[in-house]
Protein backbone atom coordinates (compact mmCIF):
# COMPACT_ATOMS: atom_id res chain seq x y z
CA UNK A 1 0.00 0.00 0.00
CA UNK A 2 1.33 3.62 -0.94
CA UNK A 3 2.40 6.27 1.66
CA UNK A 4 2.13 9.49 1.43
CA UNK A 5 3.81 11.39 4.13
CA UNK A 6 4.42 8.40 6.38
CA UNK A 7 0.48 7.97 6.77
CA UNK A 8 -0.97 4.84 4.93
CA UNK A 9 -3.59 5.62 1.56
CA UNK A 10 -7.26 5.17 2.46
CA UNK A 11 -7.91 2.40 -0.15
CA UNK A 12 -11.67 3.57 -0.44
CA UNK A 13 -10.43 7.45 -0.86
CA UNK A 14 -8.25 6.47 -3.55
CA UNK A 15 -10.66 4.50 -5.13
CA UNK A 16 -13.18 7.47 -4.97
CA UNK A 17 -10.94 10.09 -6.46
CA UNK A 18 -9.57 7.62 -9.35
CA UNK A 19 -13.34 7.06 -10.17
CA UNK A 20 -14.25 11.17 -10.11
CA UNK A 21 -10.85 11.55 -12.14
CA UNK A 22 -11.57 8.97 -14.46
CA UNK A 23 -15.03 10.03 -15.14
CA UNK A 24 -13.76 14.14 -15.41
CA UNK A 25 -10.94 13.14 -18.06
CA UNK A 26 -13.52 11.36 -19.93
CA UNK A 27 -15.49 14.80 -20.60
CA UNK A 28 -18.98 14.34 -22.46
CA UNK A 29 -18.36 10.20 -23.61
CA UNK A 30 -19.99 8.78 -20.17
CA UNK A 31 -19.24 5.25 -19.17
CA UNK A 32 -20.81 1.86 -18.49
CA UNK A 33 -20.43 0.48 -15.51
CA UNK A 34 -18.39 -2.90 -16.77
CA UNK A 35 -16.11 -0.06 -18.17
CA UNK A 36 -15.79 1.64 -15.16
CA UNK A 37 -14.61 -1.86 -13.42
CA UNK A 38 -12.25 -3.14 -15.79
CA UNK A 39 -10.16 0.42 -15.97
CA UNK A 40 -10.01 0.59 -12.40
CA UNK A 41 -9.81 -3.32 -11.78
CA UNK A 42 -12.36 -3.15 -8.84
CA UNK A 43 -15.64 -6.13 -8.45
CA UNK A 44 -18.28 -4.84 -10.70
CA UNK A 45 -20.44 -5.09 -7.09
CA UNK A 46 -18.11 -3.03 -5.66
CA UNK A 47 -18.27 -0.05 -8.21
CA UNK A 48 -21.83 -0.07 -8.53
CA UNK A 49 -21.97 0.57 -4.83
CA UNK A 50 -19.54 3.26 -5.17
CA UNK A 51 -21.08 4.95 -7.94
CA UNK A 52 -24.21 4.56 -5.97
CA UNK A 53 -23.27 6.47 -3.27
CA UNK A 54 -21.74 9.30 -5.15
CA UNK A 55 -24.96 9.64 -7.47
CA UNK A 56 -26.83 10.43 -4.06
CA UNK A 57 -24.31 13.29 -3.02
CA UNK A 58 -24.41 14.44 -6.57
CA UNK A 59 -20.47 13.87 -7.11
CA UNK A 60 -21.82 11.32 -10.51
CA UNK A 61 -24.92 11.50 -12.54
CA UNK A 62 -26.54 8.67 -14.46
CA UNK A 63 -29.00 8.84 -17.50
CA UNK A 64 -32.63 7.75 -16.95
CA UNK A 65 -31.76 4.11 -17.98
CA UNK A 66 -29.09 4.50 -15.31
CA UNK A 67 -26.82 2.66 -17.36
CA UNK A 68 -24.80 5.53 -18.04
CA UNK A 69 -22.41 7.92 -15.72
CA UNK A 70 -20.74 10.79 -15.69
CA UNK A 71 -18.94 13.63 -13.72
CA UNK A 72 -21.63 15.41 -10.95
CA UNK A 73 -22.48 18.56 -10.62
CA UNK A 74 -20.96 18.65 -7.42
CA UNK A 75 -17.55 18.67 -9.04
CA UNK A 76 -18.24 21.95 -10.33
CA UNK A 77 -19.10 23.29 -7.52
CA UNK A 78 -15.90 22.52 -5.78
CA UNK A 79 -14.07 23.85 -8.55
CA UNK A 80 -15.59 26.84 -8.62
CA UNK A 81 -14.52 26.74 -4.67
CA UNK A 82 -10.73 26.26 -5.65
CA UNK A 83 -10.44 29.47 -8.29
CA UNK A 84 -12.44 31.55 -5.56
CA UNK A 85 -10.55 30.58 -2.55
CA UNK A 86 -6.96 30.78 -4.24
CA UNK A 87 -5.21 34.08 -3.48
CA UNK A 88 -2.88 33.82 -6.73
CA UNK A 89 -6.25 33.81 -9.13
CA UNK A 90 -7.81 36.37 -7.48
CA UNK A 91 -4.45 38.83 -7.64
CA UNK A 92 -3.88 37.89 -11.49
CA UNK A 93 -7.25 38.36 -12.79
CA UNK A 94 -7.40 42.04 -13.54
CA UNK A 95 -3.89 41.68 -15.30
CA UNK A 96 -5.55 39.40 -17.59
CA UNK A 97 -7.76 41.74 -18.26
CA UNK A 98 -5.49 44.85 -18.64
CA UNK A 99 -3.56 42.14 -21.37
CA UNK A 100 -6.85 41.43 -23.09
CA UNK A 101 -7.86 45.00 -23.39
CA UNK A 102 -4.23 45.91 -24.94
CA UNK A 103 -3.95 42.91 -27.21
CA UNK A 104 -7.12 41.95 -28.17
CA UNK A 105 -6.12 38.61 -27.85
CA UNK A 106 -6.97 35.32 -25.79
CA UNK A 107 -5.27 35.57 -22.27
CA UNK A 108 -4.75 32.68 -19.45
CA UNK A 109 -3.42 31.69 -16.65
CA UNK A 110 -2.46 27.93 -15.66
CA UNK A 111 -0.92 25.84 -13.06
CA UNK A 112 1.28 23.09 -12.95
CA UNK A 113 -0.31 19.58 -12.57
CA UNK A 114 1.96 16.68 -12.15
CA UNK A 115 2.98 16.45 -16.52
CA UNK A 116 -0.07 18.86 -17.33
CA UNK A 117 -1.16 22.47 -16.90
CA UNK A 118 -4.55 22.99 -15.85
CA UNK A 119 -6.10 26.42 -16.73
CA UNK A 120 -8.01 28.48 -13.78
CA UNK A 121 -8.67 31.56 -15.89
CA UNK A 122 -9.06 32.65 -19.44
CA UNK A 123 -9.87 36.00 -21.25
CA UNK A 124 -11.23 35.14 -24.80
CA UNK A 125 -10.63 37.87 -27.57
CA UNK A 126 -13.37 38.50 -29.10
CA UNK A 127 -11.62 37.85 -32.98
CA UNK A 128 -11.63 34.23 -31.85
CA UNK A 129 -14.00 32.44 -29.52
CA UNK A 130 -14.00 29.00 -28.45
CA UNK A 131 -16.91 26.82 -28.31
CA UNK A 132 -15.78 25.12 -24.97
CA UNK A 133 -13.85 27.24 -22.64
CA UNK A 134 -10.62 26.13 -20.99
CA UNK A 135 -11.04 26.81 -17.66
CA UNK A 136 -11.17 23.89 -15.30
CA UNK A 137 -9.30 21.71 -18.16
CA UNK A 138 -5.83 20.14 -18.45
CA UNK A 139 -3.38 20.18 -21.34
CA UNK A 140 -0.05 18.09 -21.50
CA UNK A 141 3.07 20.47 -20.46
CA UNK A 142 5.18 19.70 -22.89
CA UNK A 143 2.19 21.13 -25.93
CA UNK A 144 1.45 24.24 -25.20
CA UNK A 145 2.78 27.81 -24.08
CA UNK A 146 1.70 27.49 -20.55
CA UNK A 147 3.55 24.19 -19.72
CA UNK A 148 6.67 24.95 -21.40
CA UNK A 149 7.07 28.08 -19.40
CA UNK A 150 6.97 26.19 -16.22
CA UNK A 151 8.47 23.31 -17.94
CA UNK A 152 12.07 25.42 -18.74
CA UNK A 153 12.23 26.53 -15.16
CA UNK A 154 12.57 23.20 -13.83
CA UNK A 155 16.06 21.00 -14.41
CA UNK A 156 16.11 18.89 -17.40
CA UNK A 157 16.77 16.07 -15.32
CA UNK A 158 12.90 16.26 -14.45
CA UNK A 159 11.68 15.84 -17.84
CA UNK A 160 10.59 12.16 -18.66
CA UNK A 161 11.62 10.00 -21.33
CA UNK A 162 9.51 10.08 -24.49
CA UNK A 163 8.08 9.72 -26.36
CA UNK A 164 5.77 12.29 -25.67
CA UNK A 165 1.78 12.65 -26.94
CA UNK A 166 0.81 14.65 -30.43
CA UNK A 167 -1.68 16.66 -30.65
CA UNK A 168 -0.49 17.85 -33.49
CA UNK A 169 1.65 17.31 -36.16
CA UNK A 170 3.76 20.22 -34.99
CA UNK A 171 4.07 18.61 -31.39
CA UNK A 172 7.36 17.72 -29.42
CA UNK A 173 7.45 13.40 -29.40
CA UNK A 174 10.36 13.57 -28.56
CA UNK A 175 12.72 14.61 -25.46
CA UNK A 176 15.57 15.45 -27.29
CA UNK A 177 13.24 18.32 -29.18
CA UNK A 178 11.38 19.19 -26.16
CA UNK A 179 14.73 20.05 -24.11
CA UNK A 180 16.04 22.12 -27.20
CA UNK A 181 12.95 24.02 -27.24
CA UNK A 182 13.60 24.73 -23.61
CA UNK A 183 17.06 25.76 -23.76
CA UNK A 184 15.36 28.34 -26.28
CA UNK A 185 12.90 29.68 -24.01
CA UNK A 186 15.60 30.42 -21.04
CA UNK A 187 17.32 32.01 -23.36
CA UNK A 188 14.43 34.06 -24.24
CA UNK A 189 12.67 34.50 -21.62
CA UNK A 190 9.50 32.76 -22.46
CA UNK A 191 7.81 30.07 -24.38
CA UNK A 192 7.02 29.83 -27.75
CA UNK A 193 4.23 27.32 -29.42
CA UNK A 194 3.59 27.57 -32.71
CA UNK A 195 0.51 25.54 -33.59
CA UNK A 196 1.69 22.50 -31.51
CA UNK A 197 -1.10 22.03 -29.41
CA UNK A 198 -3.99 23.56 -31.60
CA UNK A 199 -3.44 24.17 -35.39
CA UNK A 200 -3.35 27.64 -36.37
CA UNK A 201 -2.69 28.94 -33.09
CA UNK A 202 0.36 30.49 -31.76
CA UNK A 203 0.63 31.13 -28.16
CA UNK A 204 3.46 33.01 -26.08
CA UNK A 205 4.11 31.64 -22.36
CA UNK A 206 5.47 33.67 -19.41
CA UNK A 207 6.07 31.64 -15.73
CA UNK A 208 5.42 33.56 -12.77
CA UNK A 209 8.26 33.75 -10.87
CA UNK A 210 6.66 34.27 -7.60
CA UNK A 211 7.17 30.69 -6.68
CA UNK A 212 10.84 28.85 -7.43
CA UNK A 213 10.28 26.44 -8.98
CA UNK A 214 7.35 28.71 -10.85
CA UNK A 215 3.78 26.92 -10.91
CA UNK A 216 1.91 29.29 -12.42
CA UNK A 217 1.76 30.88 -15.89
CA UNK A 218 0.34 33.19 -18.31
CA UNK A 219 -0.05 33.13 -21.83
CA UNK A 220 -1.32 34.95 -24.75
CA UNK A 221 -2.75 32.77 -27.68
CA UNK A 222 -3.19 34.37 -31.00
CA UNK A 223 -4.32 32.87 -34.65
CA UNK A 224 -1.82 32.34 -37.79
CA UNK A 225 -3.68 34.45 -39.80
CA UNK A 226 -3.14 37.64 -37.71
CA UNK A 227 0.43 36.94 -36.15
CA UNK A 228 2.25 39.71 -37.88
CA UNK A 229 6.11 40.03 -36.76
CA UNK A 230 5.52 43.22 -35.34
CA UNK A 231 2.31 42.46 -33.85
CA UNK A 232 4.31 39.24 -32.20
CA UNK A 233 6.94 41.87 -30.77
CA UNK A 234 4.27 44.08 -28.81
CA UNK A 235 2.71 40.44 -27.76
CA UNK A 236 5.86 39.90 -26.12
CA UNK A 237 6.40 43.24 -25.24
CA UNK A 238 3.24 43.63 -23.25
CA UNK A 239 3.50 40.06 -21.53
CA UNK A 240 6.55 40.86 -20.24
CA UNK A 241 5.08 44.49 -18.70
CA UNK A 242 2.47 42.29 -17.03
CA UNK A 243 4.66 39.67 -15.71
CA UNK A 244 6.41 42.21 -14.15
CA UNK A 245 3.17 43.87 -12.29
CA UNK A 246 1.87 40.30 -11.24
CA UNK A 247 5.56 39.54 -9.52
CA UNK A 248 5.66 42.84 -7.75
CA UNK A 249 2.18 42.77 -6.59
CA UNK A 250 2.38 38.99 -5.41
CA UNK A 251 2.44 38.49 -2.02
CA UNK A 252 4.32 37.82 0.72
CA UNK A 253 1.32 36.99 2.35
CA UNK A 254 0.99 37.63 5.75
CA UNK A 255 -1.45 35.43 7.50
CA UNK A 256 -2.23 33.04 4.42
CA UNK A 257 -2.42 30.11 3.76
CA UNK A 258 0.70 28.59 2.36
CA UNK A 259 -0.36 25.87 -0.12
CA UNK A 260 1.29 23.63 -1.47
Amino acid sequence: MSETGGVREVKSAARTVELLELLAARGDRPARLQELADELGVPRSSMYALLQTLISRGWVRTDVTGSLYGIGIHALLTGTSYLDSDPRVRLVRPYLDEASEALGETIHLGRLDGRGVAYLATRESHEYLRTISRVGRRLPAHVGALGKALLAQRPDEELPEGPYEALTPHSHTSRRSLLADLARTRARGHSVDREESVLGIVGFGFALRYDAPAQDAISCSVPVARLTPEHEERIVTVMREIRAKIEATAPGSAGAADWR
